[in-house]
């Protein structure tokens, strides 16, 4: 069976909430939650049986050990995990339960995965056992060094012949350091066999096509479509890649979400049923939920 490593910074995320039983004034209240897009892939990855390592950086602190305890516990393979710095990153969430849109503010720079130190990293350790790469574009999307890292960890996964996926997670709040997502982007998703995202996110960062007029309104049919039309641009731009999936997601008020996807590969196109709820837990996540089952998908071929 096929084991994946997913690399990628550990978060602890804070969630502000107001309790309805405290005067308004007083009423700012935290959660707290381990958190990051790969961390969560590699959870739903184990969750679905898939065998699954990650690989972080963080600091030698109960913080830290108490958020690499729950992905133990959720039986990720915690043994690549690099402890090295003095902080690790956070991330806080303005909104009840996690069902706002996301007002998001970071707190990751100069955290130790920030600043690892590459003379740490064992690149046979580091994919020892593994066949296959998770990674996402919030990495590079750190520093411009982290942008230098991210090709030498693709160079050596490739070199060991690595199945490589990568989500196409953009944050235009981390892009802050003078470099355009397409001069990362292009050169870093060469290697990769699996690009997952969305139709907007591939136009910031791939340089693909976009229907300014698309929205809420548009039809499934028509992002369709669209989709096909760009899974092309996309299998020409990149010969590595085989197969492209694109996350619709859609949220007309705090409790509502209307998801889809659609699924490409250069032999076929597919989409997914449309899925509607009106009770939202979290929502948060959901499209690394989406990436863990594409990557079940290829795994189980």
């Amino acid at each position: 069976m096929h084991k994946v490593l997913s690399l990628g910074e550990l978060l602890l995320r804070f969630e502000t909430y107001a309790d309805p039983e405290i005067s308004e004034a007083s009423s700012g209240l935290f959660k707290m939650y381990p958190g990051g897009s790969e961390a969560n892939v590699s959870v739903v990855l184990s969750t679905l049986e898939i065998p699954v390592s990650y690989f972080t950086a963080v600091p030698d602190h109960i913080l830290a050990k108490n958020a690499l305890e729950v992905l133990e516990h959720k039986g990720v393979d915690i043994s690549k995990v690099l402890i090295q710095g003095d902080r690790i990153g956070l991330y806080f969430l303005e909104g009840y339960n996690g069902l706002t849109t996301g007002e998001v503010v970071y707190d990751r720079k100069f955290s130790s995965f920030y600043n690892i130190d590459e003379e740490y990293l064992d690149w046979d350790q580091l994919f020892e056992g593994c066949t296959w790469f998770h990674w996402s574009a919030i990495t590079p999307s750190l520093s411009e060094r982290w942008i230098h890292i991210m090709k030498k960890v693709l160079k050596e996964a490739k070199k060991r012949n690595l199945f490589i996926s990568v989500d196409l997670n953009y944050r235009n709040r981390l892009w802050d350091f003078g470099i355009d997502p397409k001069e990362a982007m292009l050169e870093l998703v060469t290697f990769c066999d699996v690009i997952m995202g969305n139709i907007w996110s591939s136009h910031l960062m791939l340089g693909t096509s976009i229907q300014e007029d698309f929205d809420r309104n548009t039809s499934k049919q028509d992002y369709y479509i669209f989709s096909e039309k760009l899974s092309l641009e996309i299998f020409t731009q990149f010969p590595q890649c085989q197969h492209i999936a694109n996350t619709f997601r859609f949220m007309d008020h705090p409790k509502h979400n209307l998801f889809y996807g659609t699924y490409h590969t250069r032999d076929g196109n597919w989409i997914s049923e449309s899925y509607e709820t009106m009770e939202v837990v979290d929502r948060i996540g959901s499209g690394d939920a989406f990436m863990g089952g594409i990557d079940l998908w290829n795994l189980s071929e």
